[in-house]
Parts: C-alpha cells; structure tokens; sequence
C-alpha cells in the first residue's frame, strides 16, 4: 500500500473537533471599559449637552480640547528665542520660521553644489580617481584636518608667500587658507605654448601664455601630485595618501618643496620667450 494511502490518516480527517472559544484581548476589554466610564462621567455631559453618549468616542474630542492654549511664559519665551536668532518676534511674516524667510529673487550662486569654497571644490575634484568622489572629500577632509592640527610653518623668506597674507601662527586656525595660500604661491603666472613650424626649418615657436586663476592652481595643484607620487610610500592605509599631500602642501608654504623649482624655470622660459612674441609669422596667424 502506499504510504500516503493510509487508513489512520483517513480517521483522523474525518474526526470531529470542538470549536475553540473566543478570548477578547484584555487591551480591548480595558478599552471597552475605560470608554463606558468616559461616556458615563459627568463632565463629559456637561460639555457635551446636545450630542447623543452613546455616540460618542473618548478621542471624539474638539482640537481645543486636545491642544491646550500655550501660556504666557511659553509665548515670552518663543519670543525670546526669536530675538536671539535676530529676529523681529512681532513681525508676522517670521511667524513660524526659525530663520526667517529667504530675500526673494535668490541670488545664483544659492546653490546647494556650490555650498563649498571653489577652491576646495576644484583640488578635490583633481584628486579624484575612477569617478569615486566620496573618496576624494573624505582624502580632502583629511587633507584639511592635518593641516588645522599641525604646527604653525616657519616661511622662508627666499621664498615668499603671497603679499598681504596672515601670519604664520594665524594659518592653522583657517585651513581652507592655508591650502588656498600654498596653491596660489606657487602658481605659475604662464605657460609655454608651442607653434610648429614657425621658428624656421621645421622648429616650433615657443610662445608664453598667461593663465587664469583656475589653471594656475590646477597647474600647481598637478605639479603637487606628481611630487607626492614620486615619494615612497610609508605605510598603507586610507590617510596615507592625503597626508603627503598634505605633508607637501606644508613644505610648500615653509618654502621646502621641489614645485618652486618647476615655478622657477617656467617663468624663465617665459621670460626668454617673451620676444617670440613680435614674430610676424604669429601676428598674421592671429589677424
């Protein structure tokens, strides 16, 4: 026989069962109770004269009887903390808001992309590898945090900073200028463009060109990298990489650095270059 076909399986599929009794949840009895003793209290009938109790539900309430009416000190209080956020607390178009409501039309740079400084912007986006950007914030983030925590530098005055930039002291408070001021000290005012031919027997014209602010720190920004790349490595680990950056960005301002060299000869090289710019060959291509 087979085994499903089976007599005792059969007796007990067809054997009688008795009906379980239902238990009412003691959550719902409490509730039962607790909505019979609402209805049934006298405050309740007082407040509502008109309407039918056994009609009625314990949240079946009006919003003021619910929400009590804010006292005076909450209201004095409210008012205060407006005053402290520099607010007016008796001008009804703040009423509701924390900061108040924005000048209206919004300039074009309220963007929620261009939250952060250019600059930062740029160098991370130049740090970037394989299109993973959340890398290159946290390297930045890195890059800026050794840079408010280490010492102040000592400048060289062989080679100085920017005219007009803080003390040595004031640089670490500030990170995003400190990286600001290194990037721009060591920028390249021009580079050398090469037109063939144009020398004479097949020789290339070199020509200086002036840069603008973007290629001048992306220039200075790359010649970084190329420095940090070179240099062996002293460990593994995520904040390896952004601390010679960052260790590089600090020998840049103390005047240390190998990319004031690479500044150094550019600028020559313009300056040797700058009577290429009197050649008739050029002045007719650019008419």
């Amino acid at each position: 026989m087979h085994p499903k076909l089976n007599i005792w399986s059969a007796c007990r599929a067809l054997s009688v069962r008795s009906r379980p009794i239902f238990h009412w949840p003691q959550q719902c009895t409490a509730a039962a109770q607790a909505r019979s003793i609402w209805i049934d209290s006298p405050s309740t009938s007082q407040r509502f004269p008109d309407q039918n109790a056994s009609n009625l539900h314990p949240f079946d309430v009006s919003p003021s009887a619910q929400e009590p009416a804010p006292s005076e000190n909450d209201v004095a209080l409210s008012q205060l903390q407006m005053a402290a956020y520099g607010l007016d607390p008796f001008d009804p178009e703040v009423e509701g808001h924390k900061f108040g409501m924005p000048s209206l039309p919004l300039p074009r740079d309220l963007h929620h992309k261009h939250r952060y400084d250019s600059v930062v912007v740029q160098l991370t986006k130049l740090l970037m590898r394989d299109g993973k950007l959340s890398k290159a914030q946290r390297d930045m983030a890195m890059i800026l945090n050794y840079l408010r925590t280490s010492p102040p530098p000592k400048v060289s005055p062989l080679r100085p900073l920017l005219p007009g930039s803080p003390a040595p002291s004031q640089l670490p408070l500030d990170p995003v200028l400190y990286l600001t001021l290194a990037i721009d000290s060591v920028a390249p005012l021009v580079r050398m463009r090469a037109y063939k031919g144009m020398a004479g027997g097949g020789r290339s014209l070199e020509v200086p060109v002036p840069l603008e602010a973007r290629q001048r720190r992306r220039t200075a920004f790359q010649w970084i990298l190329d420095v940090v790349n070179k240099k062996p490595t002293k460990g593994s680990g995520r904040a390896m990489f952004p601390n010679r950056v960052a260790e590089e960005i600090v020998a840049v301002v103390e005047g240390r650095s190998g990319v004031w060299d690479k500044r150094q000869l550019m600028h020559k090289q313009g300056t040797a270059a700058r009577a290429n710019l009197n050649n008739p060959q050029l002045r007719k291509k650019g008419q």
